[in-house]
């Protein structure tokens, strides 16, 4: 598991990369500069020859012999590294001769997923290569970001837990791969001895465990069983920062740790922040856990490192790939699908591996969803119904609502109100210091004055930034042994949302600048002042905090959050629609509890804690991740696009009080701003563990029908070649994104009537389906057959008639279910953006 050879040798090619970039790279170029470019050859990877890796969609339940069959072409790579080194060999040749005496940087040399690799050239050495007829494709490297407890409970997962024999064992023998930030290792959330239950390393997984200073021998265990780190790409630009950014698999940021425990973190470990219990964490699953660290605090990361990275976890032998992190900006080209990471992540599909992504949090306006391939399982993030309350009582009695993680005041005892501004030393003016109200430095106020009182500090747009923060203001409070602190909100700071910040005195945070004025109003006009002078002579205003460090679970949830990116799917960067449904599914991904690393700065608030509250679809996507592997362990033959399927299929539409799932429309003010959900909002729904592990029905998709769908995008069998090696003649009937196997139907233009087949497998037992719908607006639906029987592993075909009856270009949706007689429920959300009608009249 772990290599110190391997990491010995690593260590050495990443001194002499910075010695190579000092001496050479940089050194009489010429004029122009030189990128980062990745090079795909016309000859398949690895994967491509051992044809599609798939098996029977019944297979047997827990059954060991077929459990490791979509593995073993992989470890047929693996075995032997003779492939890997000869696909290195022959890059190495071609860059020598196109490139002959030339100065020039490779940095990777993918062969399992993509066979290519990554190369630090000038723009006239890229087109060289691009003119070579052993080169398919050229493509510049570009940028990616991460799209920044009690949520088992809430998703239903003891039940779930319970058929996989108890959490111990639910997604045992799964690995998980996250291309992430990286892990802390020491984090209790990843031991391996927090039971007595046999717990082996999965032996299809073959990775190593690299050993640097940070992440010394025995980071690795029975739990985490793998760990590398990816960044050449960023050190060939000069902003990797070996003692900020860590060159090794260690997490300096906190995101990777967060998003690993959510999907299989340990169970019941304690969640204490600022000195109190939250309750206790748990995964999704118990399964193991495996690191490609491709992004970094200090920058975020670059596709040839995330490639890099996938490439890598495919070779590995991961059976899910999950990716909390974002392109930031559309791929140009032909189509969105075509660029170097949804390509790759192709390959690992083509080899049984189910991929998640993060949405992205660029919501809520449409099109804004920055996962866009069909292959890929694309997540958004929903509210679960934790809400932690604060509030302070006003001695009007007036009471403000607020956030902040904080311990109340004694009950029944109001305390005197100081504004930091009235109570500044001798030798401070707000002229002076014009942030003196942000409560940054104790030796600007008088002790005397603030002793035993609630201080009030302000809270700018420089905490927003980083440039003030929140624990300083804390300090500077105990220093001047204040009772506690209460923020207001600078007028300046727009709509912007506060997650709630662990306090580890009284205090509160008032998040919106209408209520702060209440608050200063009130302060205001209670001052004693002396009516010659207009000093301060009595402050007359008090107030009582009711503290938020308890859990209120009586919120109406789930609901789409407002930054979770929207759909519909834009296909191209002329934003047409492609017909892919994105995202598929919400899941949990605001006020999230998870593990954070010991050096952890992506939330300045949770440095130095164990455990961080944060949000974003980051935090959805590693929950679907975790389920997957519940799945996966259940069906041990299913496909990826089986198992997205099963997820779906099954999602939930309505939150826990049976209302419509609610979709937050605006980033001011989101919950004044909400309409139902669309399945452009929500995909499928919400997320339903128990029901996604006997989803009665499966939709299908094969490797090659992915390709028939690229192919028939037009213009593309050119493009296609150069990504895949393959010819789309081989293709003979190219189809629509609406013509792919998927659990949805999404139509761009509905001009007049169009036909839609799906198939369905049984996965359950014998069962008789009706099928009913609900039509868009504008179109009339109909399905045949209208009810079925159906036996276990056999097939059903579905045909979709859909007929436009008005002419308009708004998007209207409807739903097809399909009710089986032994319980399962089947849901189909269908989506028409632009219709088109004829109407015929005679006379």
């Amino acid at each position: 598991m772990e290599s110190f050879y391997w990491v010995r040798v690593h260590l050495v090619v990443l001194l002499w990369l910075v010695m190579f970039m000092k001496s050479l790279c940089y050194e009489n170029l010429g004029a122009n500069s030189s990128d980062v470019y990745i090079v795909t050859l016309k000859q398949a990877p690895a994967v491509h020859y051992y044809g599609e890796l798939r098996s029977d969609l019944t297979g047997v339940r827990h059954a060991s012999s077929s459990r490791l069959n979509i593995h073993k072409p992989r470890n047929t790579s693996r075995t032997g590294q003779g492939y890997g080194s000869r696909i290195a060999r022959v890059h190495d040749s071609l860059l020598r001769r196109v490139l002959r005496g030339e100065k020039y940087l490779k940095l990777y040399s993918y062969h399992y997923l993509i066979n290519g690799f990554a190369v630090l050239v000038t723009p006239q050495q890229a087109d060289k290569l691009s003119r070579r007829r052993e080169v398919a494709n050229v493509v510049l490297d570009f940028s990616v970001r991460t799209a920044t407890t009690h949520t088992p409970q809430f998703l239903g997962l003891p039940r779930a837990w319970i058929q996989e024999g108890g959490f111990e064992s639910a997604g045992e023998g799964i690995v998980i791969g996250f291309v992430d930030t990286g892990i802390d290792p020491t984090h209790p959330s990843f031991a391996d001895d927090a039971s007595e239950h046999p717990y082996p390393v999965p032996p299809h997984f073959s990775g190593i465990c690299e050993v640097t200073r940070e992440f010394p021998s025995g980071s690795c265990n029975r739990k985490l069983v793998g760990a590398r780190h990816f960044a050449a790409s960023a050190i060939t630009r000069g902003i990797f920062n070996a003692t900020k950014d860590y060159a090794s698999p260690f997490d300096g940021d906190g995101h990777g740790t967060h998003t690993a425990s959510v999907a299989a973190g340990n169970h019941g470990i304690p969640v204490v922040v600022a000195g109190h219990h939250f309750g206790n964490a748990s995964g999704m699953s118990h399964s193991h856990i495996a690191v490609y660290k491709a992004l970094y605090k200090s920058f975020g990361g670059f596709a040839a490192d995330v490639v890099a990275a996938i490439d890598q976890a495919a070779q590995d032998g991961v059976d899910i790939i999950s990716l909390s992190i974002t392109p930031n900006r559309r791929p140009p080209g032909i189509a969105t699908f075509f660029n170097p990471i949804d390509m790759a992540l192709l390959s690992a599909v083509k080899a049984g591996i189910f991929a998640v992504q993060a949405a992205g949090n660029t919501g809520p306006s449409p099109k804004s969803v920055f996962s866009f391939s069909p292959w890929i399982y694309t997540v958004g993030a929903a509210s679960h119904d934790r809400l932690y309350s604060n509030s302070i009582v006003l001695g009007n009695n007036v009471t403000i609502n607020g956030v902040g993680l904080a311990p109340g005041t004694d009950k029944g005892t109001m305390y005197t109100l100081i504004s930091a501004t009235d109570a500044l030393n001798n030798g401070t003016t707000v002229v002076n210091d014009m942030y003196v109200g942000e409560c940054q430095d104790s030796s600007s106020f008088n002790q005397d004055l603030i002793q035993g009182n609630l201080l009030i500090c302000s809270y700018s747009i420089r905490f927003v930034l980083g440039l003030s923060t929140i624990k300083q203001a804390l300090q500077t409070a105990k220093n001047l042994s204040a009772t506690g602190v209460v923020f207001y909100m600078d007028p300046y700071v727009i709509g912007f949302q506060l997650n709630p910040v662990p306090l580890e005195m009284p205090g509160i945070i008032i998040p919106t600048p209408e209520d702060s004025k209440v608050l200063l109003h009130y302060y205001n006009s209670s001052l004693e002042r002396d009516e010659l002078t207009k000093k301060i002579i009595k402050f007359r205003a008090v107030a009582s905090v009711s503290g938020g460090q308890k859990a209120n679970y009586s919120n109406a949830a789930p609901k789409v959050m407002y930054y979770s990116a929207r759909g519909p799917d834009p296909e191209d960067n002329f934003l047409d629609d492609a017909e892919i449904l994105k995202p598929n599914l919400v899941a949990p991904g605001n006020f999230i509890w998870a593990a954070w690393s010991s050096v952890g700065t992506d939330s300045v608030e949770f440095q130095g804690e164990n455990f961080a509250m944060m949000s974003g679809t980051s935090m959805a996507a590693p929950h679907v991740a975790g389920l997957a592997a519940l799945i996966k362990q259940t069906f041990p033959n299913f496909s990826p696009s089986a198992i997205a399927s099963a997820l779906s299929t099954t999602a939930s539409l309505h939150d826990k009080y049976g209302g419509p799932i609610m979709a937050q429309r605006a980033y001011a003010n989101p919950d004044l701003n909400q309409s139902p959900a669309t399945p452009f909002d929500m995909g499928s729904g919400f997320v339903n563990a128990t029901s996604a592990l006997n989803p009665g029905l499966i939709f299908d998709s094969s490797y090659d029908d992915y390709m028939s769908f690229l192919c028939g995008i037009n213009g593309s069998a050119p493009v296609v070649l150069n990504f895949t090696g393959q010819n789309c003649w081989v293709y003979n009937n190219t189809i629509s994104g609406a013509d792919l196997n998927l659990p949805s139907i999404t139509i761009a233009k509905l001009n007049h009537s169009k036909t839609i087949q799906r198939s369905v497998i049984n996965v359950a037992g014998n069962e008789t389906y009706t099928v009913g719908w609900t039509a868009p607006y504008g179109v009339s639906v109909k399905v045949v057959p209208m009810r079925f029987f159906i036996a276990c592993g056999e097939r059903q075909v579905l045909s979709v008639y859909l007929n436009a009856t008005t002419s308009n270009s708004v998007t209207s949706f409807g739903r097809i279910g399909i009710f089986g007689n032994q319980g399962h429920i089947v849901n189909i959300p269908l989506s028409v953006i632009v219709k088109i009608s004829y109407n015929v009249t005679t006379g």
